[in-house]
């Protein structure tokens, strides 16, 4: 049983967001909260989101999108769930392409190779199919997330993973834009290169067999909570293959089928 400390403040959401905020910008990693908490559910730990999203536009930061993280069944097995989570997106997480890996900002950044959707218009659940949730997109891109959880040695649950913005860090999106008919979705391929060696490899059905099934998931499950995804935003679909680590002064690549390719260099 986790003992309680009597003078510490009590656990709600604005809690949860403030310690996850504080150990994001302070570049320190901390343990489960669930483990000290076992009151932290998904509904918390997403309103937790919410509330962390409010401090940042408050901080300056605009949205510029949404994410998905479990989309693979892998991972969601690893965890023992059976369906993805999602998180916000903002303009401090864009990296421009050509810049290093933010390491000053992150505490141990590990990437992960997706295809991404700009919308271009409005997308609300419930009831969102793939095929409706793919009408509303303009432009398939590629994408690498840098991701960073605030948890020491990414050990956490989903409840966790949720309440940290699904281990929000960075961004970049790769140079070319093409329309949803003019990629076969499921069979976009990518290969993960680390320091000239391939290290994954992976095709778009990994992605819940189709990456517009997790625009319809995210759709729906935004719309439950009363949002509605706009047009220009940028959708990640969730990782294609498992996340490497960026180490200083490596250098990771994703090279796609046809959606190009994007370096990162470990900073």
């Amino acid at each position: 049983m986790t003992e309680q400390n009597p003078t510490a403040p009590a656990w709600s959401a604005a809690r949860v967001a403030e310690i996850l905020l504080t150990a994001e910008r302070s570049q320190t990693s901390r343990t489960s909260i669930q483990a000290e908490w076992p009151g932290l559910t998904l509904d918390v730990a997403y309103a937790a989101q919410d509330i962390a999203l409010a401090d940042r536009r408050a901080h300056g930061e605009t949205v510029t999108g949404i994410k998905l993280g479990l989309t693979s069944r892998a991972k969601q097995q690893q965890m023992g769930v059976d369906k993805p989570s999602v998180a916000w997106l903002t303009d401090a997480m864009a990296l421009p392409a050509g810049l290093p890996v933010p390491r000053g900002k992150l505490i141990h950044p590990r990437a992960e190779p997706e295809i991404a959707f700009v919308l271009g218009r409005p997308l609300a659940g419930p009831g969102v199919t793939a095929a409706q949730a793919l009408a509303a997109v303009e432009y398939v891109t590629a994408a690498v997330e840098i991701i960073d959880s605030r948890y020491s040695g990414f050990k956490f649950t989903l409840e966790d993973a949720v309440a940290d913005n699904n281990s929000s860090g960075a961004y970049v999106t790769g140079p070319v834009l093409k329309r949803p008919d003019e990629v076969d979705l499921s069979l976009e391929a990518c290969l993960l290169e680390v320091d000239g060696d391939i290290v994954d490899s992976a095709t778009g059905s990994a992605v819940l067999g189709h990456p517009a099934e997790a625009l319809a998931f995210a759709a729906n499950t935004f719309g439950a909570r009363g949002v509605t995804l706009e047009a220009g935003w940028v959708v990640l679909t969730g990782g294609m293959t498992d996340a490497v680590a960026v180490a200083p002064g490596s250098r990771v690549a994703a090279h796609f089928t046809s959606l190009g390719s994007i370096t990162l260099a470990g900073g």
